[in-house]
């Protein structure tokens, strides 16, 4: 058994963390994976395990992601057990690197892609108030906003531009039962 997961992605600052958690509140039955990070666990934003570099690589030999990748100076995991051995029918929702997107689609059936974007903007003000990281690096990030956007049959873009609970029903309409019978 297997939960279906749904690969969160788009720039910094475009909101994945708040749509996934507001996602979550109010959908039974779909829960936010943990990931596994090589910084420190109190480095605020989401929900996630902080390791050292020494301890992500050794778990990478054991075999224990199911996806990993690193970016941002930093390495990101999926721990098998987030997604694998999880009841049918949930629904598991993972903020990922597009870099990892076709090995995502070629591992979990039933893979889908929510790929959020927003203007430079909203990008450049929700950087800037996360307090996380220094002008300069904002304006790294910006500039890597750019980058090709994920295609496919199972990607579903949304724009994150404006009120949180416009994304999400937005999210939500797309995610519905009836989308997939039109």
């Amino acid at each position: 058994m297997s939960a279906r997961l749904i690969g969160v992605v788009g720039p910094s600052g475009v909101g994945k963390d708040s749509v996934m958690a507001a996602l979550a509140a109010r959908v039974p039955g779909l829960r936010l994976v943990r990931r596994v990070i090589t910084r420190p666990s109190d480095a605020g934003g989401e929900t996630f395990e902080g390791v050292s570099e020494a301890d992500f690589a050794a778990r990478v030999a054991a075999g224990d992601f199911g996806l990993w990748w690193r970016a941002h100076g930093m390495a990101y995991g999926i721990p098998h057990s987030e997604v694998e051995d999880r009841p049918d029918g949930e629904i598991a929702l993972v903020n990922l690197s597009r870099a990892v997107l076709d090995e995502a689609r070629a591992r979990y059936p039933g893979f889908a892609v929510l790929s959020l974007t927003a203007a430079p903007e909203t990008l450049a003000h929700r950087l800037a108030g996360r307090g996380r990281e220094s002008e300069a690096e904002i304006a790294a990030r910006l500039a890597r906003a750019g980058y090709v956007r994920p295609e496919g049959a199972d990607v579903i873009e949304i724009s994150n531009d404006g009120p949180l609970d416009e994304t999400v029903a937005a999210v939500l309409q797309a995610l519905s039962p009836e989308r997939a019978k039109h």
